[in-house]
This record gives structure tokens, C-alpha cells and sequence, in this order.
């Protein structure tokens, strides 16, 4: 019998939350293993947290931890996997998009050897063309630029071994992309094709803006490729520049053609200019995050927590409590 730990980040979310618990609940039924249930509460402004705590008080199984402001989704993620103690931990969000039901499943997959499975999307309900289309072409350029395995159409939502979250805990950067990193690890990992449902209630937390900074940290995060590629756009406008001054030298000395006034020689300013402004703004996001790094400022900071939050395990790399990953603000336990 072995003990799952299931992390669901949570913000806003007040709507499913009762829903999201009675389904995780009811694994248990009729199964051999066992279930922990860890909401971490990404400073929702609404009642997500009186719920939690009331679901943590009606059920020893749930635990959690409120952060004391918004980090971010994949903190939130974070910092549930720096508390886990089960023999497996599953990622979940709290939208009921991603059935737990399909968690047995995974469970099954992983006793057969596998360390990572994942949950590979074959539809999405509810969702416009848009946000299908762009989802489409997020993975697809994040897994052609990046220089690990990331697996198309996939989501947070998988279960990886204590071995690939004890891995995972050793990677403390600030911009992170969390399936990316799972990836990075390079554990055996298998999927399992399922049918995204609709949201229960409220409204998605990722919007276009939300989407295009997390793609901006996972092709930044997991590649080199941008430099290079500003380092072969300025070559290829070199070459072009040269020929186009040894035909004009040509013309000049050789034809006796009259060359024209100052129009090709202003496109061609304007255009080496841009090129050089794309490049620098690239350096520029890799100097940014070398900044943010030399910072060492927690991950994220735990206003309030339960006792069994509280005992929790030490990470891999040292007791998030007291390194850069992490911090609680002290006295601030609760049951």
C-alpha cells in the first residue's frame, strides 16, 4: 500500500473547491493505497480559504498552505512538492478540468516502472478556437527550442515519483516553468491520453499575457536557442549589407550609374538597427533572470499553514523553511 500525495495550487477557486475534494475523496473507495490532499493557496482573494480550512478540519487527509501574497501558479506548485511525503505525488489544478478520476490510472502506470506519467490532452471543452489554436503552437515551438523532451499537449497535471520530486526539489530558479523542469530531470515517463473537461465555475486564470510569459520562460529557461538565432540574423544582415555595398561600389566606379540619394541607405540604418535592438533585448531577458537569481530571495512565503504541513518532510536539498526556496512567517501554524 503506498501513500499518494496529491498538490492542488489554488487561487480563486471557491467554486470547486468542495466538488474538487468529494472526487479526490472517493479514491480511496475500493483501492489499497492511501491519499494526502495538499491545497496550497496562492492568495486568493475570495473564500478559498475558509473552505480549505474547513475541509482540513472534516478530513485528517487534507493538509495546506496559504502564501502570504499572489507568487504565481508554478510556485504554488512548488512549493506543494517541497512539502509532499508520499511514495508519489500528483499535480492537479483546482478548475476540475483535469479529472481525478484518471489518477488511478496513473498509479497504475507508474507501478509498471514508469517514474513520470503525465496526462496528454485529446480534446478540450469549453475552450474557443483561439486558445486551442495558440495552446497548439505553445507547445509545439516550446518543444522545437528547447533542449530537453517536454511532451506536446500536456499540462501540469501528472504524477512523478518521490525519486523525480526529490530531483525537482534541487532546482530553486525564480522563472519557472514546472513541466519543463519535470522534463529536465529526464526519468522514464509515459502518457495517458484523456479528454479535458469544461471548468466547473469561475474563469480561467491564464490569460494571453499570462500564456506569453510563461512561454517566454520556458524557451528562456530550457534554451540558448534565441541568442543564437540573433547571432545568425546579424550575420545574415552582414552579408546582405556587403553585397549590397560592393554592387553600389560597382555601379559607381564601373557603370558610371548615377546612384540615388539617401533612401536605400536610411532602409538599410533602420534595419540593422532593429536587428541590433532585438538582439540586445534578448541579452537583456538573460541578464534579467541572472539578476533575479543572484537575488536569493524565497520562492515564496507561507503566511499560515496546518500542523501536518508544518512537520512535513525536509526537501532534498535542505529544509525549504530555511533555504532560498522557501519561507513561513513564523507563528503562524494552525490546525
Amino acid at each position: 500500500m503506498s501513500l499518494i500525495s496529491v498538490v492542488i495550487p489554488v487561487f480563486n477557486e471557491e467554486g470547486n473547491l468542495e466538488a474538487l475534494h468529494q472526487r479526490l475523496a472517493a479514491l480511496e473507495t475500493g483501492g489499497g493505497d492511501r491519499y494526502e490532499f495538499l491545497f496550497v493557496d496562492d492568495g486568493s482573494r475570495d473564500a478559498s480559504r475558509e473552505i480549505i480550512r474547513r475541509l482540513a478540519a472534516a478530513d485528517p487527509r487534507v493538509r495546506y498552505l496559504f502564501f502570504s501574497r499572489n507568487f504565481g501558479h508554478e510556485q504554488a506548485t512548488t512549493a506543494g512538492l517541497d512539502q509532499v511525503r508520499g511514495d508519489a505525488a500528483v499535480l492537479i489544478d483546482s478548475d476540475l478540468q483535469d479529472p481525478p478520476e484518471l489518477i488511478p490510472e496513473m498509479v497504475r502506470k507508474w507501478r509498471e516502472g514508469n517514474q513520470v506519467v503525465y496526462a496528454q490532452r485529446r480534446a478540450r471543452k469549453g475552450e474557443s478556437i483561439f486558445k486551442r489554436a495558440t495552446s497548439w503552437f505553445f507547445y509545439r515551438v516550446v518543444r522545437a527550442m528547447s533542449d530537453c523532451d517536454i511532451p506536446q499537449d500536456t499540462g501540469d497535471f501528472r504524477l512523478m515519483d518521490r525519486r523525480v520530486v526529490a530531483a525537482f526539489r534541487r532546482c530553486r530558479e525564480r522563472n519557472r516553468f514546472v513541466r519543463g523542469l519535470v522534463a529536465w530531470t529526464g526519468f522514464r515517463q509515459v502518457g495517458v491520453p484523456y479528454d479535458r473537461d469544461e471548468r466547473l465555475s469561475g474563469r480561467t486564470k491564464y490569460g494571453v499575457i499570462k500564456l506569453m510569459r510563461l512561454a517566454f520562460d520556458a524557451i528562456l529557461g530550457f534554451s540558448t536557442l534565441p541568442l543564437r538565432l540573433g547571432l545568425i540574423l546579424g550575420l545574415l544582415v552582414s552579408a546582405v549589407a556587403f553585397v549590397e555595398m560592393c554592387r553600389v561600389l560597382y555601379q559607381k566606379f564601373f557603370t558610371g550609374l548615377a546612384i540615388p540619394g539617401y533612401a536605400l541607405q536610411t532602409a538599410a540604418i533602420l534595419l540593422l538597427g532593429g536587428v541590433q535592438l532585438v538582439v540586445i533585448g534578448l541579452v537583456g531577458s538573460y541578464v534579467g533572470r541572472i539578476y533575479r537569481q543572484g537575488q536569493s530571495r524565497p520562492l515564496y512565503i507561507v503566511a499560515e499553514e496546518s500542523e501536518d504541513a508544518a512537520s512535513a518532510p525536509a526537501a532534498a536539498n535542505g529544509d525549504p523553511r530555511e533555504s532560498p526556496g522557501g519561507e513561513r512567517g513564523r507563528g503562524e501554524s494552525t490546525r
